[in-house]
């Protein structure tokens, strides 16, 4: 006879009704005049040497955490409601996609991405590995210019892998290439990488601001803050892996030394104190490679805490 392990939302009442955080799980395209919209990409273009070993993790984050009426309790990580009155946040469930084409792939997350905008919602992807920002940021390109924070333990500023172009180590460099992207900052790189000297140069040239984590934990969250524009679009590029391991475990590029769960939420605050934030992804959370589900839960606390300050910027804007 095999145990289960309780799960909180088993003491509440049974499962919540299947959208993120107990959203309203709705069909791709109806959006409800909703300010936030969620949505699952599980594959965009992962190389062919792994396949997709992140296409578990939208669902994995789902169902991390959260019973039903969740959302009505009080949240101490934000202190008050997730969400305030007025402000309404659905969930598109996941996008299909396909193992061998990758163009259909991206095509299907920049059209639903580009339905979301067109909608006046804010998109929150959850990735899928971290070739997904680069269909995501395709389809901002009516909707610049854009300045991009990226969070991630490595810079993704390879021209190609193994001839593939689009793949995760390559978003960045892809981004800077699109016109309506005017900023780049990038926090959290540490140990050794994909990177090669020619591509840190490159990202250099380009007018990247870096700030490694070892400035980071040297009190460097202000001057990050302050390298982005105070009327800026503000789209957040996250990479789990960005975390220490001993937070997140379940991730394919591991490297110790990252942030911690309050040091990545003092970032997003501040961040959100600055610009207004007009797009976020999550990447690289891998749940094959779980803990427990620690990693997951993590992510979705993350992810929670990014639709909370969106939600508190379009009450100030109301």
């Amino acid at each position: 006879m095999s145990l289960q392990t309780p799960a909180m939302k088993s003491m509440f009442g049974g499962n919540p009704s299947g959208g993120f955080f107990d959203l309203p799980l709705l069909e791709a395209g109806d959006s409800q005049d909703a300010s936030i919209i969620l949505l699952g990409a599980p594959a965009a273009t992962p190389y062919t040497s792994v396949g997709n070993y992140c296409a578990g993790a939208p669902d994995a984050i789902r169902s991390a955490f959260g019973w039903p009426g969740v959302l009505e309790h009080h949240d101490f990580d934000i202190d008050g409601f997730l969400l305030p009155a007025g402000i309404k946040a659905i969930d598109w469930g996941n996008l299909d996609y396909s193992e061998t084409d990758f163009s259909a792939n991206r095509s299907n997350i920049s059209n639903h991405v580009k339905q979301i905008l067109e909608a006046k919602a804010i998109p929150l992807v959850l990735g899928g590995d971290d070739s997904i920002p680069i269909p995501v940021l395709d389809a901002y390109r009516e909707h610049g210019p854009l300045t991009i924070l990226q969070l991630d333990a490595h810079i993704d500023w390879r021209d190609e892998v193994g001839g593939e172009s689009m793949g995760l180590s390559s978003n960045m460099r892809r981004a800077s290439e699109m016109g309506w992207v005017e900023n780049i900052v990038q926090v959290g790189a540490r140990g050794i990488g994909s990177a090669r000297p020619r591509d840190r140069q490159d990202a250099l040239d380009w007018g990247v601001k870096f700030f490694p984590m070892r400035e980071v934990v040297n009190n460097a969250i202000d001057a990050i803050i302050e390298s982005i524009p105070g009327d800026a679009n503000l789209y957040i590029a996250l990479d789990i892996d960005v975390m220490d391991p001993a937070v997140v475990p379940s991730v394919i590029g591991p490297a110790p030394g990252g942030f911690s769960y309050w040091q990545m939420i003092e970032i997003l605050q501040a961040a959100a104190t600055r610009a207004r934030i007009c797009g976020f992804n999550l990447a690289e959370l891998m749940p094959s490679a779980d803990i427990g589900g620690r990693g997951a839960l993590v992510a979705a606390r993350i992810v929670a805490m990014v639709m909370g300050l969106i939600a508190r910027q379009h009450r100030q804007q109301a």
